[in-house]
């Protein structure tokens, strides 16, 4: 470790958004801050699929590091459905939502409350990385709402 960088655990995205706006803000603050951006689309089908072909075994390019997801997305499915789909597969979610869904905390590592800007983006992506890498006490940045890490079975 050199000057202070570490070794980030969070370094491909995908972003699950259902207004197009947002959805490009989302995608150019995040490679802005560095990460890759897996894929960006509207819906749990599309997310399901583009998380089907990063996880597959002839995939080169690291798999799904978090799935950023607002809750009310086009189709029937929603980002909590999503986030029960990413949990059986070992994917952390990050919600990005003007109000946080009941039972989420079960299924995500916490909500980004919207609106928000660059800075608190790039706050919310480090403090989820900060608890992936086995931080104990991530003290959650304004507009952030970290759910504790499930207890061990």
């Amino acid at each position: 470790m050199l000057f202070g960088t570490r070794e980030r655990h969070v370094k491909r995205i995908l972003i699950v958004e259902d207004e197009p706006l947002v959805a490009f803000d989302n995608e150019t603050m995040v490679e802005g801050a560095g990460y890759t951006v897996v894929a960006t689309v509207d819906r749990v089908r599309e997310a399901l699929a583009a998380l089907a072909r990063e996880l597959a075994p002839e995939a080169t390019d690291g798999g799904v590091d978090l799935i950023l997801t607002d809750i009310n997305l086009r189709g029937a499915r929603s980002g909590i459905d999503l986030a029960a789909e990413a949990k059986k597969l070992g994917i952390p979610v990050l919600f990005a939502t003007a109000t946080p869904p009941e039972g989420g905390e079960g299924l995500a590592m916490g909500v980004l409350l919207k609106p928000y800007n660059e800075r608190r983006l790039k706050a919310a992506l480090k403090a989820v990385d900060d608890l992936l890498a086995g931080k104990k006490k991530v003290k959650a940045p304004d507009g952030v709402i970290l759910y504790p890490p499930p207890l061990a079975a």
